[in-house]
């Protein structure tokens, strides 16, 4: 692609930080850069017509764990760094909400809840006796008391089938995250980001004072600094990262005549969660069914998966409701083999801010302000 003169000045001139990736980590990045130094020259380069990886195409879930995953984290990990995460989600979210507003994300705090089915009745007794244990220590991050409650009664109410227990979280909420993204770019453009949609950055190649981006397009770009916030697709710029793509795949449901249930919901340790949408059912998960087909950077469905969300959407979670499937897409998480981030420089003049494990509407946006204030550092 052939510039102009005017071009070449306006847009890609004086650059001070270029930002990789639109999604919900490069834009807090981007606005953090633009609150702490409003003079600095930010550019944020997206590959897509609209944020490739998962902060458009995720459930929505502005949760911080369930009962059981947290269980499962603390058999691996320490407790202070078990906790320190959860607060870090419980921050995150706070920050987000901060930082755009409840309306603009359209937030609710419908509350959240696991199941158990009959056959996970031992992972719900271990469940039972850590409660009051896990709601001291939540107590702690979030000021709140008895977070998590039990709520079979619910079961009924619910509509659900084959479910033998439920464990309520007051304190989980839901976003939608398209409108979240839309408000955060809109909120970075009044600052005076550019935002540039179907540009892709291809090498970042170190220089004496900064870095030149090559890009698909044939343009080179100079910039002081470069901050990597592609996620799951990290490893296509910095293959040295501990960081591999994880698809996950969802559908959606018509509005459902007075549907039974609103909150978000996590089943079976998590590998499924659905929530509503309005009068709406969301539902995702199944990529414990193949990891390694899973484990991509291609968008797309797969019959296994596909097969099985309908299966437990039509015997779990609305098993005497009429309803139709509306649409079915998936989305690029970024996963490694701890669920801690990865924020570092990864030579003089490049930083990157990825690996959300899932969890980027919680952790996104404090992830952002560090990648960039790491960046700041090499101004």
């Amino acid at each position: 692609m052939e510039l102009s003169f005017w071009e070449k000045e306006s847009y890609f001139g004086n650059i001070d930080v270029l930002i990789v990736g639109s999604g919900i980590v490069g834009l807090n990045a981007a606005l953090y850069l633009k609150t702490k130094q409003p003079s600095l020259k930010v550019m944020v380069a997206e590959r897509g017509l609209l944020p490739t990886g998962a902060s458009t195409r995720n459930a929505g879930f502005a949760c911080f764990g369930s009962p059981s995953e947290l269980l499962d984290d603390l058999s691996h990990h320490s407790e202070s760094d078990v906790f320190a995460l959860v607060e870090r989600r419980w921050r995150g979210l706070q920050r987000l909400r901060q930082n755009l507003g409840d309306k603009a994300i359209d937030f609710h705090r419908w509350g959240g809840y696991e199941l158990f089915e009959e056959s996970q009745q031992p992972l719900y007794d271990a469940c039972l006796e850590q409660l009051p244990y896990l709601n001291t220590q939540l107590k702690q991050v979030t000021g709140e008391q008895d977070v998590y409650r039990l709520a079979d009664l619910k079961i009924k109410e619910f509509g659900f089938r084959h479910v033998s227990h439920l464990i309520e979280s007051t304190a989980e909420g839901q976003i939608d995250t398209g409108k979240m993204i839309l408000a955060l770019t809109q909120k970075v453009q009044a600052l005076g980001v550019f935002v540039l949609n179907g540009l892709e950055i291809e090498t970042l190649q170190e220089e004496s004072q900064g870095i030149t981006a090559l890009t698909k397009q044939g343009i080179a770009i100079p910039a002081r600094a470069a901050l990597v916030a592609t996620n799951g697709f990290a490893r296509q710029l910095l293959p040295q990262l501990q960081v591999a793509p994880a698809r996950a795949q969802v559908l959606i449901t018509k509005p459902i005549p007075d549907l039974r249930f609103k909150g978000t919901f996590h089943y079976d340790k998590g590998f499924y969660y659905f929530r509503n949408i309005g009068n709406r059912v969301l539902f995702g998960g199944g990529r414990n069914l193949d990891f390694k087909t899973e484990e991509t950077t291609q968008m797309g469905l797969t019959d296994l998966v596909q097969h099985k969300l309908d299966e437990l959407l039509r015997e779990v979670i609305l098993p005497d409701t009429p309803y139709e499937v509306e649409q079915r897409w998936s989305g690029i998480m970024g996963v490694g083999p701890e669920k801690t981030t990865i924020i570092q420089p990864v030579s003089e003049h490049v930083c990157c801010a990825v690996r959300m494990g899932g969890m980027g509407v919680a952790i996104g946006s404090l992830v952002g302000e560090d990648g960039a204030e790491l960046v700041l550092e090499r101004l």
